[in-house]
Protein backbone atom coordinates (compact mmCIF):
# COMPACT_ATOMS: atom_id res chain seq x y z
CA UNK A 1 0.00 0.00 0.00
CA UNK A 2 1.61 3.06 -1.35
CA UNK A 3 4.44 4.14 1.14
CA UNK A 4 4.27 1.44 3.41
CA UNK A 5 6.62 -1.37 3.47
CA UNK A 6 5.24 -5.28 2.89
CA UNK A 7 7.14 -6.07 4.99
CA UNK A 8 8.07 -4.32 8.28
CA UNK A 9 12.11 -3.21 9.03
CA UNK A 10 13.99 -3.20 12.29
CA UNK A 11 15.95 -0.06 13.22
CA UNK A 12 19.24 -0.48 14.52
CA UNK A 13 19.52 -1.13 18.43
CA UNK A 14 16.45 -0.47 21.19
CA UNK A 15 16.57 -2.59 24.51
CA UNK A 16 13.28 -4.60 25.94
CA UNK A 17 12.97 -2.61 29.56
CA UNK A 18 9.91 -4.41 31.79
CA UNK A 19 6.96 -3.36 30.64
CA UNK A 20 5.18 -2.83 34.21
CA UNK A 21 2.01 -1.95 32.27
CA UNK A 22 -0.43 -4.53 34.07
CA UNK A 23 -0.32 -1.85 36.54
CA UNK A 24 -2.57 0.42 35.33
CA UNK A 25 -3.43 -1.02 32.11
CA UNK A 26 -6.97 -2.35 33.49
CA UNK A 27 -7.70 1.11 35.10
CA UNK A 28 -10.66 2.58 32.49
CA UNK A 29 -10.22 6.66 32.56
CA UNK A 30 -11.66 8.43 35.37
CA UNK A 31 -12.14 12.53 35.53
CA UNK A 32 -10.34 14.22 37.95
CA UNK A 33 -12.40 16.33 40.62
CA UNK A 34 -12.00 19.51 40.30
CA UNK A 35 -8.80 21.06 42.68
CA UNK A 36 -8.88 23.80 44.61
CA UNK A 37 -6.38 25.77 42.22
CA UNK A 38 -4.86 25.75 39.02
CA UNK A 39 -1.57 26.69 38.24
CA UNK A 40 -1.29 27.21 34.25
CA UNK A 41 2.43 28.01 32.85
CA UNK A 42 2.54 30.51 29.73
CA UNK A 43 5.02 28.19 28.51
CA UNK A 44 3.91 24.82 27.67
CA UNK A 45 4.92 23.84 24.28
CA UNK A 46 8.28 24.14 21.74
CA UNK A 47 8.76 27.61 20.87
CA UNK A 48 8.15 30.80 21.78
CA UNK A 49 6.12 31.45 25.19
CA UNK A 50 2.13 32.37 25.11
CA UNK A 51 2.17 35.73 25.99
CA UNK A 52 -0.17 36.45 28.96
CA UNK A 53 -3.63 38.50 27.62
CA UNK A 54 -5.48 38.35 31.09
CA UNK A 55 -5.08 40.40 34.45
CA UNK A 56 -5.39 39.71 38.04
CA UNK A 57 -9.09 39.73 39.03
CA UNK A 58 -10.35 38.72 35.61
CA UNK A 59 -13.63 36.07 35.82
CA UNK A 60 -13.18 33.58 33.07
CA UNK A 61 -14.87 30.23 31.78
CA UNK A 62 -13.68 27.52 30.55
CA UNK A 63 -12.07 27.42 27.32
CA UNK A 64 -11.25 31.14 27.38
CA UNK A 65 -7.56 32.52 26.41
CA UNK A 66 -5.17 32.95 28.51
CA UNK A 67 -1.85 32.95 26.55
CA UNK A 68 -1.68 34.21 22.65
CA UNK A 69 0.79 32.96 20.61
CA UNK A 70 4.13 34.50 20.16
CA UNK A 71 5.55 34.26 17.07
CA UNK A 72 5.45 31.02 13.97
CA UNK A 73 6.00 28.33 16.75
CA UNK A 74 4.45 28.69 19.61
CA UNK A 75 1.31 27.72 20.93
CA UNK A 76 -2.27 29.56 22.73
CA UNK A 77 -2.86 28.54 26.40
CA UNK A 78 -6.16 28.03 27.34
CA UNK A 79 -8.04 28.20 30.91
CA UNK A 80 -8.81 24.85 32.34
CA UNK A 81 -12.40 25.47 33.82
CA UNK A 82 -14.04 28.59 34.77
CA UNK A 83 -13.15 31.38 38.02
CA UNK A 84 -11.17 33.84 38.83
CA UNK A 85 -7.35 34.67 37.91
CA UNK A 86 -6.25 35.42 41.25
CA UNK A 87 -2.05 35.66 40.45
CA UNK A 88 -0.15 35.50 37.03
CA UNK A 89 3.14 34.77 39.14
CA UNK A 90 6.44 33.08 38.83
CA UNK A 91 5.96 29.38 39.89
CA UNK A 92 7.86 26.25 40.01
CA UNK A 93 7.39 23.79 37.33
CA UNK A 94 8.32 20.26 36.26
CA UNK A 95 11.92 21.05 35.17
CA UNK A 96 15.31 19.93 35.56
CA UNK A 97 16.77 22.75 37.59
CA UNK A 98 13.47 23.20 39.58
CA UNK A 99 13.26 26.36 37.94
CA UNK A 100 9.97 28.96 38.17
CA UNK A 101 7.95 30.20 35.16
CA UNK A 102 5.23 32.47 34.85
CA UNK A 103 1.96 31.26 35.65
CA UNK A 104 -1.61 31.98 35.37
CA UNK A 105 -3.30 31.01 38.78
CA UNK A 106 -6.95 30.13 38.39
CA UNK A 107 -9.47 29.67 41.58
CA UNK A 108 -12.21 27.62 40.04
CA UNK A 109 -15.84 28.58 40.74
CA UNK A 110 -16.80 24.61 40.91
CA UNK A 111 -19.28 25.38 37.59
CA UNK A 112 -17.02 24.32 34.99
CA UNK A 113 -18.91 26.15 32.47
CA UNK A 114 -17.30 26.55 29.50
CA UNK A 115 -17.20 29.79 27.06
CA UNK A 116 -20.76 29.58 25.43
CA UNK A 117 -19.18 31.21 22.21
CA UNK A 118 -17.24 28.17 21.64
CA UNK A 119 -18.69 26.38 18.85
CA UNK A 120 -17.92 23.20 16.93
CA UNK A 121 -18.29 22.97 13.05
CA UNK A 122 -20.76 20.10 12.02
CA UNK A 123 -19.01 19.07 8.74
CA UNK A 124 -15.20 19.45 9.23
CA UNK A 125 -14.09 18.11 5.87
CA UNK A 126 -16.18 20.77 4.01
CA UNK A 127 -14.11 23.36 5.67
CA UNK A 128 -10.81 24.48 3.39
CA UNK A 129 -7.30 23.14 4.68
CA UNK A 130 -6.59 26.39 6.03
CA UNK A 131 -8.97 27.31 7.92
CA UNK A 132 -9.07 23.43 9.87
CA UNK A 133 -5.47 24.32 11.07
CA UNK A 134 -6.15 27.54 12.30
CA UNK A 135 -9.07 26.56 14.15
CA UNK A 136 -6.10 23.41 15.67
CA UNK A 137 -3.92 26.65 16.20
CA UNK A 138 -6.52 29.27 17.85
CA UNK A 139 -7.31 25.63 20.23
CA UNK A 140 -3.57 25.53 21.30
CA UNK A 141 -3.58 21.74 20.31
CA UNK A 142 0.09 20.42 20.52
CA UNK A 143 1.77 16.89 20.26
CA UNK A 144 0.71 15.10 23.46
CA UNK A 145 3.39 12.05 23.09
CA UNK A 146 5.72 14.53 24.91
CA UNK A 147 7.35 16.51 22.20
CA UNK A 148 4.94 19.45 22.56
CA UNK A 149 5.42 20.46 19.23
CA UNK A 150 2.50 22.88 18.09
CA UNK A 151 0.17 20.82 16.16
CA UNK A 152 -0.69 23.43 13.27
CA UNK A 153 2.76 23.18 12.06
CA UNK A 154 2.82 20.03 11.58
CA UNK A 155 -0.26 20.29 9.40
CA UNK A 156 0.96 22.99 7.23
CA UNK A 157 3.31 21.10 5.41
CA UNK A 158 5.66 23.47 2.87
CA UNK A 159 4.21 23.60 -0.50
CA UNK A 160 7.02 22.28 -2.13
CA UNK A 161 6.41 18.83 0.26
CA UNK A 162 4.39 16.01 -0.80
CA UNK A 163 2.74 14.15 2.21
CA UNK A 164 2.41 10.45 0.78
CA UNK A 165 1.54 9.50 4.83
CA UNK A 166 -0.35 10.11 7.91
CA UNK A 167 1.55 8.07 10.82
CA UNK A 168 -0.39 8.03 14.06
CA UNK A 169 2.08 7.35 16.99
CA UNK A 170 0.03 4.79 19.15
CA UNK A 171 2.90 3.02 20.43
CA UNK A 172 3.83 3.83 23.76
CA UNK A 173 6.84 2.30 24.18
CA UNK A 174 7.46 3.75 27.74
CA UNK A 175 7.18 1.42 30.03
CA UNK A 176 4.36 1.70 32.82
CA UNK A 177 2.66 4.66 30.83
CA UNK A 178 -1.09 3.13 29.47
CA UNK A 179 -3.19 6.60 28.73
CA UNK A 180 -2.80 5.62 24.90
CA UNK A 181 -3.76 2.51 25.34
CA UNK A 182 -6.85 3.16 27.28
CA UNK A 183 -8.02 6.17 25.02
CA UNK A 184 -7.95 3.51 22.20
CA UNK A 185 -9.86 1.30 24.08
CA UNK A 186 -12.35 3.97 25.31
CA UNK A 187 -12.73 6.00 22.24
CA UNK A 188 -12.11 4.22 19.00
CA UNK A 189 -14.20 6.41 16.93
CA UNK A 190 -13.24 9.87 18.28
CA UNK A 191 -9.48 8.82 16.84
CA UNK A 192 -10.70 7.74 13.74
CA UNK A 193 -12.63 11.21 13.33
CA UNK A 194 -9.36 13.08 14.46
CA UNK A 195 -7.50 11.29 11.80
CA UNK A 196 -9.83 11.89 9.26
CA UNK A 197 -9.90 15.62 9.77
CA UNK A 198 -5.89 15.56 9.73
CA UNK A 199 -5.91 14.21 6.36
CA UNK A 200 -8.23 16.35 4.94
CA UNK A 201 -5.99 18.96 6.72
CA UNK A 202 -2.58 17.30 4.16
CA UNK A 203 -4.47 16.53 1.63
CA UNK A 204 -3.66 13.15 1.71
CA UNK A 205 -5.18 9.95 1.60
CA UNK A 206 -3.37 7.15 3.14
CA UNK A 207 -3.16 7.05 7.02
CA UNK A 208 -0.84 4.14 9.52
CA UNK A 209 -1.45 3.70 12.96
CA UNK A 210 1.45 2.02 14.78
CA UNK A 211 0.23 -0.12 17.98
CA UNK A 212 2.65 -2.51 19.49
CA UNK A 213 1.42 -6.11 20.17
CA UNK A 214 1.49 -5.84 23.90
CA UNK A 215 -1.77 -3.73 23.70
CA UNK A 216 -4.33 -6.57 21.94
CA UNK A 217 -7.63 -4.88 23.08
CA UNK A 218 -6.52 -1.41 22.13
CA UNK A 219 -5.85 -3.08 18.53
CA UNK A 220 -8.74 -5.33 18.41
CA UNK A 221 -10.56 -1.49 19.03
CA UNK A 222 -9.13 0.44 16.62
CA UNK A 223 -9.20 -2.19 14.14
CA UNK A 224 -12.97 -2.57 14.61
CA UNK A 225 -13.35 1.15 14.20
CA UNK A 226 -11.28 1.15 11.14
CA UNK A 227 -13.51 -1.12 9.64
CA UNK A 228 -17.12 0.34 10.67
CA UNK A 229 -14.90 3.84 8.65
CA UNK A 230 -13.70 1.93 5.54
CA UNK A 231 -17.30 2.01 3.97
CA UNK A 232 -17.41 5.62 5.19
CA UNK A 233 -14.51 7.00 3.41
CA UNK A 234 -12.12 7.36 0.61
CA UNK A 235 -8.93 7.63 3.16
CA UNK A 236 -7.26 4.52 3.54
CA UNK A 237 -6.57 3.96 7.08
CA UNK A 238 -5.26 0.45 8.58
CA UNK A 239 -3.73 -0.64 12.03
CA UNK A 240 -0.08 -1.88 11.74
CA UNK A 241 0.70 -4.06 14.43
CA UNK A 242 4.49 -3.89 15.35
CA UNK A 243 7.11 -6.03 17.81
CA UNK A 244 7.72 -4.10 21.13
CA UNK A 245 10.90 -2.81 21.01
CA UNK A 246 11.90 0.97 22.99
CA UNK A 247 12.47 3.61 21.68
CA UNK A 248 10.53 2.58 18.57
CA UNK A 249 7.87 5.32 19.60
CA UNK A 250 10.42 7.98 18.83
CA UNK A 251 9.25 9.30 14.76
CA UNK A 252 12.11 8.32 13.19
CA UNK A 253 12.16 4.76 14.02
CA UNK A 254 8.64 4.40 13.92
CA UNK A 255 8.83 5.98 10.61
CA UNK A 256 11.41 3.38 9.43
CA UNK A 257 9.63 0.19 10.63
CA UNK A 258 6.62 1.13 9.09
CA UNK A 259 8.53 2.37 5.52
CA UNK A 260 11.45 1.00 5.20
CA UNK A 261 12.58 4.63 5.00
CA UNK A 262 15.10 6.68 7.41
CA UNK A 263 15.40 10.27 8.11
CA UNK A 264 18.43 11.97 6.64
CA UNK A 265 20.58 13.52 9.90
CA UNK A 266 19.05 17.55 10.43
CA UNK A 267 16.33 16.31 8.05
CA UNK A 268 12.63 16.19 9.28
CA UNK A 269 9.69 13.48 8.45
CA UNK A 270 8.19 15.76 5.60
CA UNK A 271 11.41 15.51 3.77
CA UNK A 272 10.86 11.73 3.08
CA UNK A 273 6.87 12.05 2.54
CA UNK A 274 5.64 11.59 6.07
CA UNK A 275 4.09 13.53 9.11
CA UNK A 276 3.41 11.84 12.61
CA UNK A 277 1.10 12.54 15.34
CA UNK A 278 0.26 10.99 18.42
CA UNK A 279 -2.99 8.76 18.59
CA UNK A 280 -4.07 11.55 21.74
CA UNK A 281 -3.34 14.37 19.50
CA UNK A 282 -5.86 13.28 16.79
CA UNK A 283 -8.75 13.33 19.32
CA UNK A 284 -7.62 16.79 20.64
CA UNK A 285 -8.14 17.92 17.35
CA UNK A 286 -11.01 16.37 16.91
CA UNK A 287 -12.37 17.88 19.90
CA UNK A 288 -11.16 21.54 18.79
CA UNK A 289 -12.59 21.53 15.14
CA UNK A 290 -15.96 19.18 16.14
CA UNK A 291 -16.81 21.15 19.03
CA UNK A 292 -14.46 24.30 19.19
CA UNK A 293 -13.08 22.92 22.96
CA UNK A 294 -9.09 24.03 22.95
CA UNK A 295 -6.51 21.61 24.56
CA UNK A 296 -7.42 22.30 28.63
CA UNK A 297 -6.99 18.22 29.50
CA UNK A 298 -4.65 15.34 29.15
CA UNK A 299 -5.18 11.58 30.06
CA UNK A 300 -2.15 10.82 32.68
CA UNK A 301 -1.54 7.55 34.00
CA UNK A 302 -0.80 7.53 37.45
CA UNK A 303 1.14 4.28 38.50
CA UNK A 304 3.95 2.55 40.19
CA UNK A 305 4.53 0.59 43.31
CA UNK A 306 4.69 3.32 45.39
CA UNK A 307 1.15 5.19 44.86
CA UNK A 308 -2.06 3.43 46.78
CA UNK A 309 -4.05 3.36 43.79
CA UNK A 310 -3.30 3.35 39.91
CA UNK A 311 -5.42 4.59 37.69
CA UNK A 312 -6.02 6.90 34.27
CA UNK A 313 -7.22 9.90 34.71
CA UNK A 314 -8.59 13.24 32.54
CA UNK A 315 -6.87 15.99 34.13
CA UNK A 316 -7.37 19.62 33.88
CA UNK A 317 -4.39 21.55 32.69
CA UNK A 318 -2.96 23.30 35.70
CA UNK A 319 -3.55 20.41 38.52
CA UNK A 320 -0.96 20.10 41.06
CA UNK A 321 0.79 16.71 41.24
CA UNK A 322 0.38 17.04 44.92
CA UNK A 323 -3.67 16.97 43.89
CA UNK A 324 -3.32 14.06 41.78
CA UNK A 325 -1.50 11.85 44.38
CA UNK A 326 -4.13 12.54 47.12
CA UNK A 327 -6.72 11.71 44.26
CA UNK A 328 -5.01 8.66 44.05
CA UNK A 329 -4.64 7.23 47.60
CA UNK A 330 -1.75 9.33 48.41
CA UNK A 331 2.28 7.68 48.62
CA UNK A 332 3.39 4.30 49.71
CA UNK A 333 5.92 4.61 53.03
CA UNK A 334 8.71 2.93 50.85
CA UNK A 335 8.13 5.67 48.36
CA UNK A 336 11.72 6.21 46.66
CA UNK A 337 11.09 9.17 44.19
CA UNK A 338 8.18 10.34 42.20
CA UNK A 339 8.56 10.90 38.10
CA UNK A 340 6.87 12.94 35.41
CA UNK A 341 6.42 11.33 32.18
CA UNK A 342 7.93 7.76 31.70
CA UNK A 343 10.62 6.15 33.31
CA UNK A 344 13.40 5.94 30.45
CA UNK A 345 12.71 9.74 29.64
CA UNK A 346 10.64 11.23 32.16
CA UNK A 347 11.43 14.30 34.64
CA UNK A 348 12.33 12.96 38.58
CA UNK A 349 10.47 15.63 40.46
CA UNK A 350 12.21 17.36 43.70
CA UNK A 351 9.04 18.49 44.71
CA UNK A 352 5.18 17.66 43.68
CA UNK A 353 3.85 21.04 44.14
CA UNK A 354 4.22 21.45 40.10
CA UNK A 355 1.56 21.53 37.65
CA UNK A 356 0.80 18.96 34.77
CA UNK A 357 1.02 20.57 31.54
CA UNK A 358 0.41 19.49 28.41
CA UNK A 359 3.18 17.07 27.73
CA UNK A 360 3.10 15.06 30.49
CA UNK A 361 1.77 11.85 29.77
CA UNK A 362 2.13 9.72 33.34
CA UNK A 363 3.13 10.45 37.06
CA UNK A 364 4.75 7.65 38.02
CA UNK A 365 5.66 6.59 42.01
CA UNK A 366 8.53 4.53 41.93
CA UNK A 367 10.12 2.65 44.93
CA UNK A 368 13.49 1.66 45.23
CA UNK A 369 13.35 -1.81 43.83
CA UNK A 370 11.89 0.12 40.77
CA UNK A 371 14.80 2.77 40.22
CA UNK A 372 17.91 1.83 38.88
CA UNK A 373 20.09 4.85 40.54
CA UNK A 374 23.22 2.78 40.94
CA UNK A 375 26.97 4.53 41.50
CA UNK A 376 28.94 5.57 38.60
CA UNK A 377 32.03 3.94 37.26
CA UNK A 378 34.88 4.71 34.46
CA UNK A 379 33.69 3.38 31.08
CA UNK A 380 34.97 -0.08 29.62
CA UNK A 381 34.88 0.34 26.39
CA UNK A 382 32.20 -2.25 25.71
CA UNK A 383 30.48 -1.05 23.45
CA UNK A 384 27.37 -2.21 24.55
CA UNK A 385 25.76 1.55 24.54
CA UNK A 386 26.83 1.33 20.86
CA UNK A 387 24.79 -1.68 19.70
CA UNK A 388 21.64 -0.27 21.65
CA UNK A 389 21.91 3.86 20.52
CA UNK A 390 18.96 3.86 17.78
CA UNK A 391 20.67 6.34 15.66
CA UNK A 392 24.14 4.55 15.27
CA UNK A 393 25.79 6.88 17.31
CA UNK A 394 29.00 6.31 19.86
CA UNK A 395 27.20 7.45 23.14
CA UNK A 396 30.79 6.45 25.27
CA UNK A 397 32.92 8.94 23.19
CA UNK A 398 29.86 11.55 23.09
CA UNK A 399 29.38 11.36 26.82
CA UNK A 400 33.43 11.44 27.28
CA UNK A 401 33.93 14.60 24.74
CA UNK A 402 31.02 16.41 27.31
CA UNK A 403 32.49 15.41 30.16
CA UNK A 404 36.14 16.78 29.63
CA UNK A 405 34.36 19.38 27.75
CA UNK A 406 36.04 18.59 23.88
CA UNK A 407 33.35 20.84 22.51
CA UNK A 408 35.05 20.60 19.09
CA UNK A 409 34.85 16.71 19.05
CA UNK A 410 31.55 16.86 20.19
CA UNK A 411 30.59 18.92 17.78
CA UNK A 412 31.75 16.90 15.17
CA UNK A 413 29.87 13.58 17.14
CA UNK A 414 26.11 13.87 15.19
CA UNK A 415 25.12 14.91 19.21
CA UNK A 416 21.73 16.49 17.96
CA UNK A 417 21.23 13.74 16.55
CA UNK A 418 20.78 12.01 19.63
CA UNK A 419 16.81 11.81 20.93
CA UNK A 420 17.65 11.16 24.45
CA UNK A 421 15.81 8.25 24.99
CA UNK A 422 18.07 6.41 27.76
CA UNK A 423 18.45 2.79 26.13
CA UNK A 424 22.47 3.46 26.32
CA UNK A 425 22.42 4.66 29.67
CA UNK A 426 20.01 1.17 30.23
CA UNK A 427 22.63 -1.00 29.09
CA UNK A 428 25.73 0.46 30.51
CA UNK A 429 27.33 -2.14 32.85
CA UNK A 430 28.78 1.36 34.68
CA UNK A 431 26.38 2.98 35.33
CA UNK A 432 27.31 6.19 33.22
CA UNK A 433 24.48 8.73 33.25
CA UNK A 434 25.35 9.52 29.41
CA UNK A 435 22.11 11.08 28.78
CA UNK A 436 22.93 13.63 31.54
CA UNK A 437 26.12 14.67 29.65
CA UNK A 438 24.35 14.49 26.38
CA UNK A 439 22.39 17.00 27.59
CA UNK A 440 24.95 19.07 29.33
CA UNK A 441 26.96 18.82 25.97
CA UNK A 442 23.83 19.74 23.86
CA UNK A 443 23.71 23.16 26.46
CA UNK A 444 27.47 23.55 26.17
CA UNK A 445 27.48 23.04 22.32
CA UNK A 446 24.50 25.68 22.03
CA UNK A 447 26.21 28.22 24.68
CA UNK A 448 29.33 28.34 22.55
CA UNK A 449 27.43 28.70 19.44
CA UNK A 450 25.47 31.54 20.90
CA UNK A 451 29.08 33.15 21.74
CA UNK A 452 30.60 32.68 18.62
CA UNK A 453 27.72 34.26 17.13
CA UNK A 454 28.12 37.03 19.33
CA UNK A 455 31.75 37.37 18.88
CA UNK A 456 30.71 37.60 15.07
CA UNK A 457 28.62 40.18 15.20
CA UNK A 458 30.45 42.03 17.80
CA UNK A 459 33.82 41.90 14.68
CA UNK A 460 31.20 42.51 12.20
CA UNK A 461 30.02 45.69 14.33
CA UNK A 462 33.46 46.66 15.31
CA UNK A 463 34.58 46.58 11.22
CA UNK A 464 31.70 48.75 10.24
CA UNK A 465 32.52 51.15 12.86
CA UNK A 466 35.85 51.53 11.63
CA UNK A 467 34.57 51.63 7.68
CA UNK A 468 32.29 54.54 8.60
CA UNK A 469 34.96 56.40 10.70
CA UNK A 470 37.31 55.70 7.94
CA UNK A 471 34.19 56.81 5.58
CA UNK A 472 34.10 60.61 7.50
CA UNK A 473 37.25 61.05 7.93
CA UNK A 474 37.67 60.59 3.89
CA UNK A 475 34.77 62.92 3.78
CA UNK A 476 36.13 65.60 6.08
CA UNK A 477 39.67 65.66 4.26
CA UNK A 478 37.44 65.93 1.09
CA UNK A 479 35.55 68.33 2.06
CA UNK A 480 38.93 70.25 3.14
CA UNK A 481 40.48 70.04 0.24
CA UNK A 482 37.08 71.53 -1.52
CA UNK A 483 37.07 74.43 0.82
CA UNK A 484 41.11 75.10 0.48
CA UNK A 485 40.65 74.99 -3.70
CA UNK A 486 37.74 77.64 -3.25
CA UNK A 487 39.73 79.69 -1.20
CA UNK A 488 42.55 79.09 -3.38
CA UNK A 489 40.30 79.59 -6.63
CA UNK A 490 38.91 83.00 -4.85
CA UNK A 491 42.50 84.41 -3.85
CA UNK A 492 43.91 83.59 -7.54
CA UNK A 493 40.60 85.29 -8.82
CA UNK A 494 41.24 88.42 -6.82
CA UNK A 495 44.75 88.61 -7.96
CA UNK A 496 43.87 88.08 -11.27
CA UNK A 497 40.86 91.37 -11.35
CA UNK A 498 43.65 93.33 -9.42
CA UNK A 499 45.82 92.81 -12.61
CA UNK A 500 43.36 93.46 -14.94
CA UNK A 501 42.86 96.98 -13.55
CA UNK A 502 45.64 99.14 -12.62
CA UNK A 503 44.55 102.71 -13.55
CA UNK A 504 41.43 102.15 -11.48
CA UNK A 505 44.19 100.97 -9.02
CA UNK A 506 46.35 104.57 -9.34
CA UNK A 507 43.13 106.69 -9.10
CA UNK A 508 42.32 105.18 -5.97
CA UNK A 509 46.24 105.96 -4.77
CA UNK A 510 46.04 109.78 -6.67
CA UNK A 511 42.49 110.78 -4.47
CA UNK A 512 44.16 108.89 -1.07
Amino acid sequence: MGIVASVLKKFHGGVHPPGHKDLSEHCAIEPMPLPKRLVVPFHQHLGAPSEPVVKVGDTVFKGDLLGGAAGGISATVHAPTSGTIVAIEEHVVGHPSGLTMLCAIIEPDGKDQWNPQLKGVDNPLSLEPVAVRDLVKNAGVVGLGGATFPSFVKLSPPRDKVVDLLLINAVECEPYLTCDARLMEERPKDVIEGIRIMLHALQTKECVIGIEDNKPKAIAAMQNAVAAEASQSAAAIRVVVLPVMYPQGSEKQLIEVVTGRQVPSRKLPIDIGVIVHNVATAVAVRDAVCFGHPLVSRIVTVTGKGINRPANIEVLIGTQVDDIIAHCGGLKPDIHKVVMGGPMMGLALHQTNVPVVKGCSGILALTRGESSEKPEHSCIRCGSCVNACPIQLVPCSMAWFAKTEQLDQLSKADLFDCIECGSCAYVCPANVPLVHYFRYGKLALQSKDREEKKRELTIQRSKLREERLAREKEEKERKKEEMKAKMAAKKKSGKEADKQNPAAESGNEAQA
